[in-house]
């Protein structure tokens, strides 16, 4: 690859790093300062946070200084490289795995709502969390254990699994189940909310509580399945062309372009970017509450210390006057005893 393409790599994966980062702390705050969003996903949307956090603080910048840095810095065989092409696939895998069940949950409170509860048991999520960690451990230490091998890609810049025909097997197992599969289950839950929407907006809904019911305007379906597409087209674009490109070269042998391959390897690293603020999108409660923590940040950076002086001086006169008013009240209703006032005797 040219040296002004791999400069220009250098600085998107810079950016790259800076908005995953960025996103992921974000949302994290957000869950930690609101206690409403609290809810039975937060184990996987924590899960998934801090996988795309780890990856934004690991693999990106990593990829970032071997684009702009030649030779390489480890070898394939190093412990250095086995490491982070293990850390790649575990994170890679927890992130794409926990918003897949986070939408099956999903799914299951708005198409069975009345079951429900019985279905999401406190136990069930607690031990799905479990299994896709166990799962994502497994599937990154095959490698090290001889099925499969991790080594550094000089079109990607990173190290990664090996994409050759003699690692198809391990290649097939981890396309299959660990990304293709999630990607599928998430797109169809996602198309079928959507029909669900569109027929809902279609007949018209009422929804009511205890004192009274409202009709529901067919705008707030349409928003929802708009947010659905978006959600499924970002998946597909980020992780379409890698999975292409990886399985163009394992079974045929042949190594794809440069450009295209430090392309794909880009979009999938975007994903951890992009991951937050689909988690923001897809939730009206995520939503308000990152705008409200916005809107709060933007008041108290915009506060400068000139406007908070005369708060704190009008406080202070405020107060002072409080007390002179208090005492003058005092000395009124209790006049003291003057000196020459006679005495008993």
């Amino acid at each position: 690859m040219a040296d002004a393409l791999r400069t220009l790599y250098g600085a998107l994966m810079i950016l790259l790093g800076v908005a995953s980062i960025f996103g992921n702390l974000l949302l994290l705050l957000v869950l930690l300062l609101n206690k409403e969003l609290r809810s039975d996903t937060l184990g996987l949307t924590l899960s998934s946070a801090f996988s795309d956090l780890a990856l934004g603080l690991s693999t990106i910048p990593s990829s970032a200084y071997n684009s702009l840095s030649w030779p390489p810095c480890c070898p394939s065989e190093g412990a250095f490289c086995q490491g982070s092409g293990f850390i790649f696939l575990l994170l890679q895998t927890s992130s794409i795995h926990s918003l897949t069940w986070t939408t099956v949950n999903k799914f299951t409170e708005l198409c069975f709502a009345l079951s429900y509860s019985s279905i999401w048991t406190v136990g069930r999520r607690r031990a799905v969390l479990v299994l896709v960690w166990f799962f994502c451990l497994v599937t990154a230490s095959l490698p090290l254990l001889g099925f499969g091998s991790y080594v550094y890609s000089e079109s990607r810049f990173l190290c990664c699994p090996s994409f050759t025909p003699d690692n198809r097997y391990f290649v097939l197992l981890w396309m299959s189940a660990g990304i293709v599969a999630p990607i599928v289950t998430m797109c169809s839950l996602y198309g079928y909310i959507v029909y669900v929407a569109r027929k809902q907006a279609r007949r018209g809904t009422f929804m009511c509580n205890e004192l009274h019911c409202y009709y529901v305007p067919a705008n707030n379906y349409l928003r929802s399945s708009i947010v659905m597409v978006t959600t499924s087209a970002c998946l597909l674009v980020c992780w379409l062309p890698f999975v292409s490109v990886c399985l163009y070269e394992t079974f045929s042998g042949h190594q794809s372009p440069a450009v295209t391959s430090a392309l794909s390897a880009w979009l999938v690293l975007s994903s951890t970017a992009l991951n937050p603020w689909i988690t923001c999108m897809t939730q009206t409660r995520y939503r308000a509450a990152v705008c409200q923590s916005l809107t709060r940040l933007m008041l108290m950076c915009s506060r400068t210390p000139e406007e908070s002086r005369p708060q704190s001086s009008n406080l202070h006169l405020d107060t002072a006057n409080h007390i002179s008013t208090t005492s003058m009240t005092t000395a009124a209703t209790h006049p003291p005893s003057s000196p020459e006032s006679p005495t008993a005797p």
